[in-house]
């Protein structure tokens, strides 16, 4: 009951204009920004990356721009995707980028969104060249209304010739089909439990329906037809039990470390991080950049209450 208490009051810090104002005006970048924020620019988030690189962790770099509305935000926030797209292919690293849809404009508008998320596609797929890597665009799952058209715009990516991936949600009922379809495709998948609400003739409402169906999930990501299509599984968890059920399911199916991966949030738990990638496992951080930092800084206290000194100490300094 407390932590849900706790988390209400997170989210309302993370929806006030005031906070995020006063938050983002008084410095840079504060402590909180530090721990779960790659960096204000693209430039550092680039730089953020390569010293996750030289511990063997890769990064999935997300640009943070929410609530957008106006053609200004669209238009800044596919410009500041398209520089990290740039800065990457300066580098070793692999060129993974991950997108809302909504962000770059199909809130507003899905066809002329959509032409956007497509012109990304183009831009990783350039920039990747031949050099080896786990390279994608890697298209976020938002709430259940758009998720058929994510999913269809997945489907254009990959129909084009982009290295595009998707997201699923274990929350969903759906998403079992959904994922045979990808396997059978030999896709790029990350699964996330998923923070949205729906009702429940569509979605599991549990945390113990939600990792039981996570878990299904996993048996089909590594099952040996899965494996044969060429599909890559993506495990978008902090649960330290998943992270060894999917092991162990690998290891007894046949897949070799490297051939799927783990994903957590940028500064949410880095001694995890560690432990699997100093075990020999892929390992990847999503890692946000960007000046509009409070938000989702604040959501990931939210999140964690053992953040809440780091919360106090940004609010005082």
């Amino acid at each position: 009951m407390l932590r849900r208490y706790w988390q209400a009051a997170m989210i309302g810090l993370a929806r006030s204009n005031r906070a995020k104002t006063f938050m983002q005006s008084r410095r840079a970048m504060s402590g909180l920004a530090t721990r779960y924020v790659g960096g204000a620019t693209a430039e550092e988030a680039v730089a953020t990356a390569q010293r996750l690189a030289e511990r063997d962790i890769r990064s999935s770099l997300f640009y943070l721009g929410e609530y957008v509305d106006s053609d200004d935000l669209v238009a800044e926030n596919v410009g500041a995707l398209k520089e990290v797209c740039g800065r990457l292919a300066e580098t070793e690293l692999d060129l993974h980028i991950s997108v809302d849809p909504t962000q770059v404009g199909c809130a507003m508008d899905w066809d002329q969104g959509a032409e956007a998320v497509m012109a990304l596609g183009d831009g990783v797929r350039a920039a990747a060249g031949n050099r080896p890597g786990v390279h994608c665009l890697m298209l976020d799952m938002e709430d259940f209304s758009v998720n058929e058209r994510t999913l269809a715009l997945h489907g254009a990516l990959r129909a084009a010739g982009a290295p595009a991936a998707q997201t699923l949600q274990a929350y969903l009922k759906k998403t079992m089909g959904d994922m045979d379809a990808l396997i059978q495709q030999g896709a790029k998948v990350r699964l996330v439990k998923g923070a949205f609400a729906a009702p429940p003739s569509i979605s599991f409402a549990t945390h113990a329906e939600i990792k039981a169906n996570y878990k299904a999930l996993i048996d089909r990501m590594l099952s040996p037809d899965a494996l044969e299509s060429g599909f890559y599984p993506i495990f978008g968890t902090h649960d330290h039990t998943l992270h060894q059920y999917a092991i162990e399911t690998a290891r007894r199916v046949g897949w070799p470390q490297g051939a799927y991966e783990f994903e957590m949030l940028y500064g949410a738990r880095p001694d995890v991080a560690d432990a699997l990638a100093a075990a020999g496992e892929r390992i990847r951080l999503y890692l946000p950049f960007g000046r509009d930092w409070w938000p989702y800084a604040v959501r990931r206290v939210g999140e964690n209450p053992g953040s809440a000194i780091l919360l106090a100490r940004s609010l005082m300094n």
